[in-house]
């Protein structure tokens, strides 16, 4: 299991890589002063040290993960995408929502903050 999410980045290549590099810059831009690190063998921001959002490379899909309440507040928005409990597969064959991964983390934030 990777211990850091250069180590996690590292596993993938190609498209997907390219894809999980763009999750990472769009988080990263969207909250600056959250703490990256590793959750469940995924990549993880949290602010203030509480959970913002997850992310993780899989075959077909980009997993997002923004609970507890990110997925309700933009189920509209997800409804287009296959979905898990707390989950929202982006496939690889769309480009990825950039815009609304980036209002889903501002929102998170700012739930987080209160």
């Amino acid at each position: 299991m990777a211990a850091t999410v250069d180590e996690y980045l590292d596993r993938f290549d190609g498209e997907v890589r390219a894809r999980l590099d763009t999750m990472r810059e769009v988080v990263r831009t969207s909250a600056p002063d959250a703490v990256e690190g590793m959750a469940y063998g995924m990549p993880a921001y949290k602010v203030d040290g509480k959970p913002l959002v997850y992310f993780a490379g899989y075959e077909g899909h980009v997993g997002f993960y923004a609970t507890p309440n990110g997925h309700e507040v933009f189920a509209a928005e997800f409804s287009r995408y296959r979905q898990g409990k707390g989950s929202v597969r982006f496939p690889h064959t769309e480009p990825l929502p950039t815009d609304l991964v980036r209002r889903v983390v501002g929102f998170r934030v700012a739930s987080v903050r209160g």
